[in-house]
């Protein structure tokens, strides 16, 4: 298999995807997970959010908060010892953890050991949001992969996480060939796709179809290219597009946001695609909400995540409908895999 750097060589001048409309009508035709009448907690989904710094302990916070707004059960919040009880104080819904940090803001190898009993307790894990040291946090992430192995447990990779695909375990270094034995979600918005391709940003934004495309196949991942337009692809060659939002969203911490978004549909049992999918339209149809009240530019990331319990119900056809689209190609899978 090729490096990573080597993906921008290897596209085709053309890959084959027909895409095609699909309405609010498809969302509920593909209804989220939801829990019994009875449901605890524990049948919510137990999610796991990784991330945050002495320079960062915000991006966490925001990460976690819309985890719970999209309807998790249960939040263990991992973070820096150093800004560990500002988190604590910030989310008192959280379990949190204090790790070992190193003088370059990265967490040190023994957090793998402390987070080890949690591995076998939680639906997913969102690795990323507010890290910083992305060689540490690549070895982070190989480590707590390679302990769950086998299981069921859904892992999105945000922002200084993704380069775990730079840096492949065993000391091989920078750039060598990489691919998850079990699929995962990635969430580059173009800059941070060009930084894991090697292709010129320009040519992402000019055209991100195949190259999101080529990406999944290659890494073994559901990838959300971010943009104005984002795209969607899975490991099986499905491609879903995203139109909607306003650039009011292009604000720090919004993509903490929908990755926390993900993260929480992702532990109540939603199919990588399917969590990713949804995140993304959720994410656009607050910052539609919030711009209809407040105006385009000025809103923040910390009030998008109030708006995903409202946008749960309406979208799923229980409130007031919502006429907004995302776009599919055919070849999505059941199942929480992908392929």
């Amino acid at each position: 298999m090729s490096a990573i750097h080597s993906l921008s060589d290897a596209l085709p001048a053309k890959m084959d995807a027909v895409s095609v409309d699909v309405t609010t009508e498809l969302l509920r035709n593909w209804p989220l997970p939801m829990p019994g009448a009875e449901g605890d907690k524990e049948q919510r989904g137990h999610v796991l959010v990784l991330g945050g710094s002495r320079e960062m302990p915000g991006a966490v916070i925001l990460a976690a908060t819309a985890a719970l707004r999209a309807g998790a059960g249960k939040l263990t919040v991992a973070t820096g010892a150093s800004v560990a009880q500002l988190v604590a104080s910030s989310m008192p819904e959280a379990r949190v953890i204090g790790l070992a940090e190193s003088e370059a803001g990265g967490f040190l190898p023994e957090a793998i050991a402390r987070l080890d009993p949690l591995a076998d307790r939680v639906n997913a894990i969102l690795v990323g949001p507010g890290m910083q040291d992305e060689a540490a946090a690549a070895e982070l992430v190989h480590g707590l992969l390679g302990r769950m192995q086998g299981s069921d447990t859904a892992v999105v990779l945000d922002a200084c996480a993704m380069g775990t695909l730079l840096h492949a375990p065993n000391g091989t270094g920078p750039g060598a060939a990489f691919r998850f034995e079990q699929p995962v979600i990635v969430t580059p918005h173009c800059g941070e796709m060009a930084h894991l391709t090697g292709m010129p940003k320009d040519d992402i934004v000019a055209g991100p179809d195949d190259p999101a495309r080529a990406a999944a196949i290659e890494w073994n991942a559901v990838v959300a290219l971010k943009g104005a337009r984002t795209v969607i692809a899975s490991p099986s060659g499905a491609l879903w597009q995203h139109e909607g939002g306003n650039v009011g969203l292009a604000i720090s911490g919004s993509g903490d946001t929908l990755a926390g978004i993900i993260a929480g549909l992702a532990a109540r049992g939603a199919t990588l695609e399917q969590a990713t999918c949804w995140g993304v339209a959720l994410h656009a149809r607050a910052g539609e909400r919030l711009a209809e009240r407040m105006g385009v530019l000025g809103y923040l990331a910390r009030e998008i995540p109030d708006e995903i319990p409202a946008l749960l119900e309406s979208v799923a056809g229980h409130g007031a409908g919502d006429k907004k689209t995302i776009r599919e190609t055919p070849g999505g899978r059941e199942g929480r895999k992908a392929v």
